[in-house]
């Protein structure tokens, strides 16, 4: 204060230096003037305490929800000068995870905009400085908003129910659209129960109040505090992708940088069903499980015969291709383990009866972890069971270095017209290929497609390439 004094003194001595007077020497009407007004110019911005009552205050950013420390200012909807009421929308905001609008606390002149439009303004810092109407600032009002009660009135706040609605200096808070339907519907504001953030009365109290028509309530409602969050039903695990599972991602990732053709076929397969039925109950006897993969394995090969391109392998940077003799062909297994693909070697030289014994071992093997590596190294062509667990179609990946491979779907029973044009119960089943396109054209598949569905749907013609 004595500063101020000071200060007040010596702009008295600036205002009088063009007459070279000193502060002795002075009018003690011209100092007191001047000292006057360069206190209360001092002591207008500044907010100490309500015991000072002064026409400016400062409003400070409240909290938008979340307790978000900054937000941005996206658009004021007042600009200094404006007069605004308790409860005028002053600006919008954009926090990190939602907008909102922030309300005026105060009658009043907007004296300045403190952050400017797409800046940044921080919790409880300066937003807006108002000059309030008749020097009321309602500076204890807005301090208390802003600041969590001291623990032993929480406490108290706790275990004593409200028994009277808050008053804060006869205002009540309310946006203009809202005191206008008060107006529109005769109802008196302050007789409302506010149930909107900060105490403000929003449009359905207004509602409520007419539909109830009771008046004011002596308590408003209560919330109860929010349940603790139920611990997890479980824990993550986490685990490391060794043995089958690590040679999986290798190559499928090394696959996926390959361009694949693909392309799907529907099969006839009435015949095959019929032969399978002749000859499981055979097979059976011996020990052995007979399903229809060792004719689609030996269709494979015989067709691989006259398109020899889709049983090679190409090196690592796809510079040379090699044409494989034997046909080592893969076959898919859902192992404990993970995807194992097996493969029976030497097809072109095993009967169908072969075939299927050889299945039936690495079909043991798989299922009790104990493949040997010979098993599943060196092969040239790969297929996919998938029709056994579920699924029509399918969209197979490469095995590099092979260059093709093929997923059949489950075998369907399906109505169809025979050549006389009659409805016949009709078995199909539905195949997918891909190829490497790099070094096989969509036509050379087609082609192989074709020649493989003929084995399949005629078994008997297999007789006639088999050496």
């Amino acid at each position: 204060m004595f500063s101020a004094v000071r200060s007040g003194v010596r702009a008295a001595c600036r205002f009088h230096s063009g007459r070279r007077v000193s502060s002795v020497g002075l009018n003690h009407r011209v100092i007191a003037r001047e000292v006057q007004r360069s206190v209360v110019s001092r002591w207008r911005g500044v907010h100490t305490s309500p015991a000072i009552a002064s026409p400016l205050v400062t409003f400070n950013l409240p909290d938008v929800g979340e307790r978000m420390a900054t937000v941005v200012i996206t658009e004021w909807l007042v600009k200094e000068g404006d007069t605004v009421s308790m409860g005028d929308a002053l600006c919008e905001v954009q926090s990190d995870k939602s907008a909102a609008t922030v309300y005026s606390p105060y009658d009043g002149v907007v004296k300045e905009l403190v952050v400017e439009e797409e800046e940044t303004a921080h919790l409880e810092k300066p937003l807006v400085v108002f000059e309030v109407e008749d020097g009321a600032t309602g500076a204890e009002e807005h301090e208390l908003k802003q600041s969590p009660p001291p623990p032993a009135e929480s406490a108290a706040a706790e275990t004593t129910p409200p028994t009277q609605l808050p008053v804060s200096s006869g205002k009540v808070l309310a946006t203009p659209a809202v005191r206008h339907l008060a107006a529109e519907k005769e109802v008196n504001l302050a007789d409302v129960v506010p149930t909107g953030k900060g105490g403000r009365v929003v449009k359905e109290d207004i509602l409520n109040y007419i539909n109830s028509n009771t008046g004011p309530t002596v308590s408003g409602p209560v919330t109860p505090p929010p349940s603790p969050p139920s611990p997890p039903s479980a824990e993550d695990r986490v685990e490391p992708i060794t043995g089958f599972k690590l040679v999986m991602v290798r190559t499928m990732t090394e696959s996926g940088r390959i361009p694949q053709f693909g392309y799907k076929d529907e099969v006839d397969m009435n015949k095959l069903v019929e032969l399978r039925s002749l000859l499981k109950t055979r097979l059976s006897e011996g020990g052995v499980a007979f399903s229809y993969m060792p004719v689609l394995i030996k269709a494979v090969s015989l067709a691989l015969v006259h398109h020899p391109v889709l049983n090679s392998t190409v090196d690592p940077d796809c510079t040379t291709i090699t044409y494989r003799a034997d046909h080592n062909v893969g076959v898919a297994m859902d192992t404990p383990l993970g995807l194992i693909v097996p493969n029976v070697k030497r097809v072109q030289e095993k009967s169908v009866y072969e075939i299927a014994v050889e299945l039936n071992r690495l079909q043991s093997l798989g299922a009790a972890g104990q493949l040997p590596p010979v098993d599943t190294a060196d092969g040239t062509f790969s297929l996919s069971n998938i029709g056994a667990i579920g699924g029509t179609y399918a969209n197979p990946m490469l095995l590099p270095p092979s260059v093709a491979i093929g997923a059949f779907g489950r075998v369907k029973v399906v109505p169809r017209f025979d050549s006389e044009g009659d409805l016949e119960r009709g078995h199909v089943m539905h195949v997918s290929w891909a190829a490497d396109h790099r070094v096989i054209d969509g036509a050379e598949v087609a082609r192989f497609s074709n020649r493989w569905k003929n084995y399949v749907e005629n078994p008997a013609s297999m007789i006639l390439d088999m050496k």
